[in-house]
């Protein structure tokens, strides 16, 4: 891609995502990410998700069907509705952590309940990646991941990738970062510019 071309794609790219709250239309940006997407719900059960809004859980009692959902959408105030218990704050919460909630609660009406929470849809935190990339589209941030494992799973570069020019912006509180990344110096060694992600990072391979 040719620098002036670049910079208008960039341009766009960045207003669209910073003005329409980071949302990214599934039919025009998520490809399918195959073998990626499988690792990436495997990874679902990483004990340091932090749950968020929109997040869904699969909530099993055992030996209680009435206590038992395959879906469960963490509301916008952050809470989820569980029979006997009313409302639940999970927001914030690991699976493990909110497991033991419910099973805590839970223990005045069930004798010894078993409570398993699952991860089935992570939805509240996302990263994107744009450009030159195989597999373009935003991802779940479902555990930590740094810039060069996100490249993994977006299946690696196009053979046009401009791997020295490699941009990432992030939102700090009301400010905008624009933070310049090397490829090639990174996998030669140099790992402390091997930046963590955080919800709503845009990488943009030119």
């Amino acid at each position: 891609m040719h620098k002036k071309q670049f910079a208008g794609y960039l341009t766009m790219t960045v207003l669209f995502f910073f003005t329409v709250s980071g949302v990214v239309s599934a039919g025009d940006q998520k490809a399918d990410t195959g073998k990626g997407k499988t690792e990436l719900e495997k990874a679902s059960t990483e004990k340091d998700y932090k749950i968020g809004i929109g997040d869904i859980l699969n909530i099993q009692t055992w030996k209680e069907e009435d206590l038992s959902f395959e879906a469960v959408r963490v509301r916008n105030d952050g809470k989820i509705t569980f029979p006997l218990l009313d409302d639940l704050p999970a927001e914030g919460f690991t699976t493990v952590e909110l497991k033991k909630t419910i099973q805590e609660r839970l223990s005045e009406f069930v004798e010894s309940p078993s409570v398993t929470v699952t991860l089935v849809s992570a939805v509240s935190q996302q990263y994107y990646i744009l450009g030159e990339v195989q597999e373009v589209g935003e991802y779940p941030l479902i555990k930590k991941l740094t810039v060069i494992q996100a490249f993994a799973l977006a299946r690696g570069f196009t053979e046009w990738a401009s791997k020295d020019n490699i941009i990432l912006y992030r939102r700090n509180g009301e400010e905008e970062i624009m933070i310049n990344i090397d490829y090639d110096d990174i996998v030669k060694g140099r790992l402390n510019k091997d930046i963590l992600l955080k919800a709503d990072d845009i990488i943009i391979v030119p």
